[in-house]
């Protein structure tokens, strides 16, 4: 690697931190903790986010103590006791959060350079990308489509399906969760994208767009309908969507490097390690 291939890595780097600080202001209100940051939610629905490194932080780095602070606020207000942040940007973040008593997971973080585009994959007969608008009729099963993936982790075909995503469905509109996912489309700070057979949404996932810099987020395929390059093909309805928007720099983070290597058939390259601490 070149120098210039370093310091356009560094930038990068640094453009993703600046995301990171910026995309949960959205919906949350971000509380000072010194070498930390604790992103609070505001109302009492919604995603619950994280503490994470403070942008721009000139001191000295995050202790133990600091950590222990975020982790009795956190109690506090009975949000989950969780840190996100990019290893390579704070390496120095894990030694204090292990030694608060917290446990650290690493994720892939890949990205795609602003000339980079996923090819877009071949679909089954009858199924179509869609972008949803917030009043979609298909916007609730897309919203809970990923509630289903994630809840049987993995790339192999399962047997969870309909059955499955309909009580998703009836457990996220009861409790606000697709209007939260429609007003926030409304307002421009989440894009949603669905693999459509018909009526039935198999795959779906977002992009959070704050300037030229977006993150796909929870793209999952319905496991009865694994195997089929539903994700990919969602996956670069959000690209596309995005760089028809000005985004010039799109990344995400893959749950296993299992997930990676499909990603990285889209044309995303490895760039970082997301760290995620919890109990």
């Amino acid at each position: 690697m070149t120098s210039a291939d370093h310091a356009d890595d560094h930038a990068l780097l640094e453009e993703i931190e600046r995301y990171y600080d910026a995309a949960p202001r959205s919906a949350a209100d971000a509380e000072d903790f010194g070498p930390l940051t604790l992103f609070v939610r505001r109302g009492d629905a919604g995603w619950s986010y994280y503490a994470r490194p403070t942008l721009d932080h000139d001191g000295p780095a995050a202790t133990a103590e600091d950590v222990r602070k975020v982790l009795e606020r956190q109690r506090e207000l009975g949000a989950p006791e969780a840190f996100e942040w990019v290893a390579e940007r704070n390496p120095e973040l894990r030694a204090a959060v292990e030694a608060a008593g917290l446990t650290v997971h690493e994720h892939p973080l890949l990205v795609l350079g602003p000339e980079a585009e996923p090819p877009a994959p071949e679909l089954p007969e009858r199924v179509e990308v869609r972008v949803l608008g917030a009043d979609a009729p298909e916007l609730a099963a897309a919203v809970a489509v990923p509630h289903v993936a994630f809840g049987n982790p993995g790339t192999a075909a399962g047997e969870a399906g309909a059955a499955e995503l309909a009580e998703s469905i009836a457990a996220l509109t009861a409790d606000g969760g697709v209007a939260r996912i429609a007003q926030r489309i409304t307002d421009g700070v989440t894009v949603q994208a669905a693999a459509v057979d018909g009526t039935e949404v198999l795959c779906a996932g977002q992009h959070n767009p704050v300037g030229r810099v977006t993150e796909v987020v929870g793209v999952g395929t319905l496991p009865s309908a694994r195997r089929r390059g539903l994700g990919l093909a969602v996956t670069a309805a959000l690209v596309a969507h995005a760089r028809a928007n000005g985004v010039r720099t799109v990344f995400l983070s893959a749950s296993d490097e299992d997930v990676a290597r499909i990603y990285r058939r889209a044309g995303f390259r490895p760039f970082a390690t997301a760290l995620i601490a919890e109990r």
